[in-house]
């Protein structure tokens, strides 16, 4: 029997060959792996050996060649196609081990060239591959370092690897080189500039984890991430404490990742069920930590807890006190971290780049029963507004309905949110209609700050006002402004009722809805 291995990732494949000797397999192999594998004391044979013509073209062609894909590709149980190879004298593959060219890592690479991506893309290897999983039955095919104990324990228990193995293998080959098709694919679309929807999308994303389950206990779950460097992604966070991340946990923070990349200034999210349900600004992080908190201490149990600076000693001591799932910053104290990790169960996660956001034009992807719908990330917050009433805004509205418009555009629809001094004092998501989101608002605002708080404060509606409603309702709880994209039928029932009332309005034309 004869083993081909030419790979890229040389994880522990001395080892491996070595063991196929012992099992009196013959090994051919290519280039780089070839020179390791004879420094190494397994004689290899070199692949032009086997074909008789030299590797050429710097190494662009080793293994194009019928005495390589004949041995690979015959059909042991033709009698015709075993005749064929004796005819040719051709001898048969029986494993094949290969990894392609490092192409990922290479389009990672800073300042690397077109050429040099362009160099990395595999020829030989998929080839291969694909020639050694079509024949499955007769031939072991081998990507991943961590399937050569598999192989091996069965080639010295059962002297042959089963065909439930091979065919399993067969599949990874083909997830293998499907991933590294689809990374080549839109590394050129991106290298184009090509913003457009393709006639046939196709993803790749990498697993970073198996969950215990998903958002219920009796679903599976795992995390994917994408190919690339994912600067300020939760995929790429350390977990410096507490449990693995649920699938809820991972939805919720992504969420709550999402809004504090909205914020420059020292900025604290809460959030809960995939809602915001506290946020507070200011220049200094303990005051927004205090702002989000105190926004809502009711829902912030069982929460999640974003921060877009340090968390210092004074915030850790008080974050223990409460019952928190997640929280994530770019860095934790020294002192505070000691503090937070007292609760074995609290995650913590660092993120240095918190703060880097999505790329333009990143996709954002739901599943739907029989395929997918897929869209651009709602990246904008406005390009300009319009003051639509007689009453201009003051700066300091001007300056929290600018903030309220930054959350209501990651609560679910219809969404409300109130604002005050650069922190929610009431959120309204998920309704389905308008008055009601208003109405939870400012109940809400009573209840978990104080009677009375709205007085003074500013209303951000994720979309417009289908009525004069909203208006009555915000008139009644003392707020003086509200921000709303406008385009309503009815649009100027809303504007004469905020002159009614010297209620000061603007119109962004840009709706955000979140569903």
């Amino acid at each position: 029997m004869k083993a081909l291995i030419s790979v890229s990732d040389k994880t522990g494949i001395v080892d491996f060959a070595k063991e196929l000797e012992t099992l009196g397999i013959q090994i051919i192999s290519t280039g780089g792996t070839y020179k390791k594998l004879q420094e190494s004391g397994v004689k290899a044979i070199e692949i032009s050996e086997i074909t008789g013509f030299p590797e050429c073209l710097d190494g662009r062609v080793k293994t194009l060649h019928p005495k390589v894909h004949a041995g690979i590709l015959a059909m042991r149980s033709k009698t015709e196609h075993m005749k064929q190879l004796e005819d040719l004298g051709v001898d048969t593959i029986d494993f094949v081990i290969v990894n392609l060219y490092p192409f990922k890592q290479t389009i990672l690479k800073d300042n690397v060239s077109r050429a040099e991506c362009v160099e990395n893309i595999d020829i030989g290897g998929p080839t291969m591959l694909r020639s050694a999983a079509k024949n499955y039955q007769d031939v072991t095919v081998i990507t991943d370092p961590n399937d050569y104990a598999l192989v091996l324990n069965e080639l010295k228990q059962n002297g042959q690897v089963s065909i439930d193995t091979k065919f399993y293998l067969m599949n990874k080959v083909f997830e293998h080189t499907a991933n590294y098709d689809a990374m080549i694919c839109n590394y050129i679309k991106s290298e184009r500039k090509d913003e457009s929807f393709p006639k046939d999308l196709t993803l790749t994303y990498e697993k970073v984890q198996e969950m215990r389950y998903g958002e219920n206990p009796h679903q599976k779950a795992a995390l994917y991430k994408e190919v690339g460097k994912c600067e300020g992604s939760l995929t790429i966070a350390t977990q410096l404490n507490g449990k693995e991340l649920s699938f809820n946990n991972i939805n919720d923070t992504n969420g709550a990742l999402e809004l504090l990349k909205e914020f420059d200034e020292p900025t604290v999210v809460a959030c809960k069920h995939g809602n915001p349900c506290g946020v507070g600004s200011s220049s200094d992080i303990y005051e927004a930590w205090n702002k989000a908190f105190n926004a809502d201490k009711t829902s912030i149990f069982g929460g999640i807890v974003t921060v877009n600076r340090e968390v210092t000693l004074k915030m850790a001591e008080e974050m223990k006190e409460i019952f928190l799932e997640v929280i994530v910053a770019p860095s934790f104290a020294p002192d505070a971290l000691e503090v937070l990790k007292s609760k074995k169960n609290l995650r913590l996660l660092e993120l240095p780049s918190i703060c880097v956001r999505q790329p333009e034009g990143s996709l954002d992807i739901k599943k739907i029963n029989g395929g997918i719908i897929v869209q651009t990330i709602d990246s904008k917050l406005l390009d300009d507004y319009t003051v639509v009433t007689d009453r201009k805004p003051t700066d300091k509205e001007l300056e929290d309905m600018m903030f309220g418009l930054k959350v209501v555009k990651f609560a679910k629809s219809n969404g409300i949110v109130l604002a005050k001094d650069k922190q929610t004092i009431g959120i309204g998501p998920g309704q389905v209609n308008r008055i009601w989101a208003v109405k939870q608002c400012v109940e809400h605002s009573s209840e978990l700050i104080r009677e009375g708080v709205t007085h003074g404060s500013v209303l951000a509606s994720d979309a417009f006002f289908p009525f004069n409603d909203c208006v009555e309702e915000a008139h009644k709880a003392g707020i003086t402004a509200i921000v709303q994209p406008g385009g309503s039928l009815r649009d100027q029932d809303s504007i004469d009722k905020c002159n009614e009332y010297g209620i000061a309005m603007i119109f962004t034309g840009m709706r955000h809805f979140k569903h």
